[in-house]
Parts: C-alpha cells; sequence; structure tokens
C-alpha cells in the first residue's frame, strides 16, 4: 500500500527520460509507417526521433519488437474511436449508421498503421495475433450492436448475417471503398449502411 511519503516521491529523472526518449521512439515509428514506409529500420527510426541508436537497442531488441511495441502503443491511443455508448440499445438504422460512421473515421485515421500491420503480419507470428485480436474485438462490437436482430434469428441464419455484416465492418472492406472506388468519407459511410440495412434485413 503506498504512503503519503511515496506518493510525493520525485520522479526518478533517468526513468522520465527513459519513458519519454521510448515513447519518441515509438512515435517515429507510427511517423514512418503514416509516410509508407512499413519496414523502417533502426538507423531510420533513430535518425526520426532524435534518441540514439545505442539508446533505441534499449528499449527494442529488433524491428520485429519495435514494431510490435509501436502498434500497441497505437492501440491505445486510438482505443476510444472504437467505442460505443451502450451497444444493441436503440432503433436499428440509428445503431446502424452508429457503427458504420465509428468504423469509417477510424479507418481514416488509423489506415496507415492498419496497412503496415496487415504487411508484416505475414512474416510476424505476435503482429498476427494481435490482428486477430483486433479483428475479434471488432466483431464481437457488431454482434452486441446487432444483438436484437441476431437472437431473433435462427443459428444457421444467425451465423451467415453476423458474418456478413462484420465483414462489412471491417477495415479491410472500408480500405476498398476509400482507396479501390475512391469513395469520399461521407459516401463510405453511406454504402456501408445501405449494405448493413440490407443484410440484416434479409
Amino acid at each position: 500500500m503506498s504512503t503519503a511519503s511515496s506518493v510525493h516521491e520525485p520522479v526518478d529523472g533517468r526513468t522520465a527520460r527513459r519513458d519519454r526518449n521510448r515513447t519518441a521512439v515509438l512515435d517515429a515509428v507510427l511517423e514512418l509507417f503514416a509516410e509508407g514506409h512499413f519496414f523502417p529500420s533502426v538507423d531510420e527510426v533513430a535518425s526520426r526521433s532524435g534518441v540514439s541508436l545505442r539508446s533505441v537497442y534499449r528499449y527494442v531488441q529488433s524491428t520485429d519488437d519495435l514494431v510490435r511495441a509501436a502498434v500497441e502503443r497505437h492501440r491505445e491511443l486510438v482505443a476510444h474511436l472504437y467505442a460505443i455508448d451502450r451497444p444493441g440499445h436503440g432503433p436499428l438504422s440509428g445503431r446502424i449508421e452508429v457503427l458504420c460512421t465509428s468504423r469509417v473515421r477510424a479507418h481514416d485515421i488509423t489506415c496507415a498503421i492498419g496497412r503496415a500491420t496487415r504487411v508484416r503480419a505475414y512474416s510476424n507470428g505476435v503482429l498476427r495475433e494481435q490482428l486477430d485480436r483486433a479483428r475479434s474485438e471488432l466483431a464481437h462490437q457488431v454482434a452486441a450492436q446487432f444483438a436484437p436482430e441476431l437472437s431473433a434469428l435462427s443459428t444457421t441464419e444467425r451465423q451467415s448475417v453476423l458474418a456478413a455484416a462484420d465483414a462489412l465492418c471491417q477495415f479491410e472492406t472500408i480500405e476498398l471503398y476509400r482507396h479501390l472506388h475512391g469513395l469520399s468519407t461521407r459516401d463510405t459511410i453511406r454504402c456501408l449502411v445501405a449494405a448493413l440495412q440490407r443484410a440484416l434485413s434479409s
């Protein structure tokens, strides 16, 4: 249990500096991702962050560790973008609109790190696990948001409709809308809303 004296104990300067440097290193990785450098070298990260190469290696053992830590930091920074208040409550049309708007806006902010994660996941088991976990969390959110409609279906129908709804709302699908088809954020939301309405009312 903390005592009053420990609460007011000054933070060790070296620890604070180490934490700042580590954050700078991870943010440098995220900046490079945003610029399309999905395989940054430790030298590039050190140069971008202003942290010495020797110090970078104090925080990570390899480029894979560096990327993994950066992805985890990114997840913490953007977790609020995916939050939905009281999933499953309210009229269906409103719930569809809320989910689609949340996903598309989150995609637009996180698309660079998403691409980097998917590219590197093929050769990095830990990143692959993180990606699978993120997809699973998004799928559970879809299930919770549309629980009233799904619960009225048979087991087979529920599985099919949930799979379709989840696929529509995953970031790979939004990526196709935004970049392959060149749709604006507003048009992407509109298309997803229409597709979800059809999937859930079939």
